[in-house]
């Protein structure tokens, strides 16, 4: 089914347009609103979604009715009468810029271009493409990946941004896409209009307008109240009373305890949690924080059709807006400067490191410490959140802290052979919450074994070390140690501007900027950094999960 365009904002246009939008609050559950004058004749949502036909044929009849109301809106043979709305106009704008089918996606810009003939000031797109930081070029709707962004576009109903950078790598893309429709569509414990809300409240935590954005669409069309967008107040006091779950799930993982668990699910509880609804909402702001990390790590634009990503202003000689993640004193990539050297470098540290004779326990051990305690900067502090996120957020101020910042007494470390996913977290979440199990390892297994053998210009290369230091090291960020691995590696495979850019994406997401992603693996292919950011985003879903499984674990001894 076609989701509709960014819900809380009036959604009503005529030749004249609207520059900005604004939240309504008064626009009733649906957000969206119809001027007086608009067109009886106007596509519907119905209509729309037939163009997501697997039938050939429907998709065709449907794109030939689209073209024919579109053109009744504008009142070809009325001069003077051509009104469109808003919702439809930004239903165009994204169907010509991100729809696989290229019969559609041309349809969609004529259409455009004869509106605006016809007078109405119609939108265009903000940003030149899916990534601040990716060229374009790179992400092309009709290069080798359109297949599925087919498949995306006929399940779903739209291919969005994050899709379109996701699609660098099919198989991650495939299991990422089951386990999202299963956690927001499918069969469960919660109300989906309940779960595309936590969502929003996780991604709040982040600063992350584009899932915000992107999960109150989905919310609004489950039937979710549109109140609850505009204050945490207006919400139902049990899905309020995850606000400190959500926050040291999102910062500080490791301070969630058993006695957090209790205070949700125990018989005195009020209002009380089944466990089942609880795994259910601590996959779902897990998830969500983590694939904040995604979208700020691959520097994702708003959506055409989303508020920031689309203006009915004229654009203006020389002007090139700015992203979000690029901030005004920021410039694009640094110059390449002995990148080829850099990666013969680490092509030969890694054979090194395959070759190297064990070292003790006790070794092991002082390497480990030595990494967690690691001084490394992350960048700049951005300003304030935009109000639609920062209304959602409850002590904003509260962020990620070091898990235990040099000269200070730690928390306890979680040994891997105390508790793992395989062998403890895998069982409880699939007992709570069947089949959800087997869908996170699938997509565990799937980023931790992608590989193309190669790296930067070589090719047959095996990356196993690498990926598997990458692993390991955002695990030691979050305090879980494994007493199998020498984190020597880690020190040895990971450059600085490597590590700052990890860090900040898995600890401070809203942080990063298009300087540190461009300032590491500069000779690398941005697929490679995309691979990259897949395995800290998961790395990152893992370690907050087991802390939080861990304590339900506890609680039900």
């Amino acid at each position: 089914m076609a989701s509709p365009p960014v819900p809380g904002f009036t959604c009503q246009t005529n030749r004249k347009g609207n520059s900005a939008p604004v939240w309504d609050s008064g626009a009733g559950r649906s957000g969206r609103s119809r001027s007086d004058s608009e067109c009886n004749a106007a596509p519907t949502a119905k209509s729309l979604a037939r163009l997501c036909s697997r039938d050939k044929d429907e998709r065709t009849t449907a794109l030939e009715e689209l073209s024919q109301k579109v053109l009744v809106c504008l009142g070809l043979d009325r001069p003077g009468s051509a009104q469109l709305s808003k919702e439809v106009l930004l239903h165009l704008l994204r169907l010509s810029s991100l729809c696989p089918l290229k019969e559609v996606r041309m349809k969609a810009t004529e259409l455009l271009r004869t509106a605006q003939e016809e007078g109405i000031n119609v939108p265009r797109a903000l940003a030149s493409g899916p990534s601040a930081f990716i060229p374009a070029k790179e992400l092309l709707i009709d290069g080798p990946n359109q297949d599925i962004l087919i498949e995306s576009f006929l399940s779903l109903g739209r291919v969005d941004h994050l899709t379109m950078v996701m699609a660098l790598h099919p198989a991650y893309l495939s299991c990422y896409q089951r386990t999202q429709h299963a956690l927001l569509e499918l069969d469960g414990p919660l109300p989906c209009h309940w779960r595309h809300y936590i969502a929003i409240l996780a991604a709040a935590r982040h600063h992350c307008a584009y899932l915000v954005h992107q999960h109150s669409a989905g919310f609004l069309e489950a039937g979710g109240e549109e109140g609850w967008l505009c204050s945490l107040r207006h919400a139902p006091t049990k899905l309020r009373s995850l606000q400190t779950l959500n926050k040291l799930l999102a910062h500080r993982p490791w301070l969630i305890t058993q006695q957090h668990i209790q205070e949700l699910v125990s018989p005195g509880a009020e209002p009380r949690w089944s466990l089942a609804e609880l795994i259910h909402a601590v996959i779902l702001m897990a998830h969500t924080h983590s694939l904040c990390s995604f979208v700020w790590g691959c520097g994702l634009n708003p959506e055409p059709d989303h508020v920031g990503g689309y203006t009915f202003q004229p654009s203006s000689p020389g002007h090139l807006p700015r992203s979000p993640h690029s901030p005004a004193h920021e410039d694009g990539r640094p110059e390449l400067v002995d990148g080829e050297v850099e990666v013969e470098l680490l092509m030969k540290r890694m054979v090194e490191l395959q070759q190297q004779q064990e070292c003790t326990q006790e070794e092991m051990v002082t390497r480990f410490e030595r990494e967690r305690s690691e001084s490394i900067p992350t960048a700049l502090v951005r300003g304030a959140p935009p109000g639609l996120v920062l209304c959602l957020v409850e002590e904003p101020e509260f962020r990620y802290e070091d898990f235990a910042p040099r000269g200070e007494q730690s928390p306890h470390i979680m040994r891997a052979q105390d508790y793992s996913w395989e062998d403890h977290g895998f069982s409880l979440v699939n007992r709570l919450l069947p089949d959800m199990g087997q869908l996170l390892d699938e997509k565990f297994q799937v980023v931790s074994g992608l590989t193309y053998h190669r790296m930067a210009m070589h090719e047959d290369v095996d990356t196993c070390t690498l990926r598997k230091a990458l692993w390991n090291y955002i695990h030691c960020l979050y305090g879980i140690r494994y007493d199998d691995y020498d984190y020597g590696g880690v020190n040895v495979l990971l450059e600085r501007s490597l590590k700052v850019f990890v860090k900040t994406m898995a600890c401070h997401p809203e942080q990063t900027t298009a300087r540190i992603y461009h300032a590491f693996w500069r000779h690398f292919r941005h697929s490679e950094k995309v691979h990259a950011n897949l395995i800290v985003m998961e790395a990152r879903l893992q370690a907050a999960l087991l802390y939080t499984l861990r304590a339900i674990t506890y609680y039900m001894r």
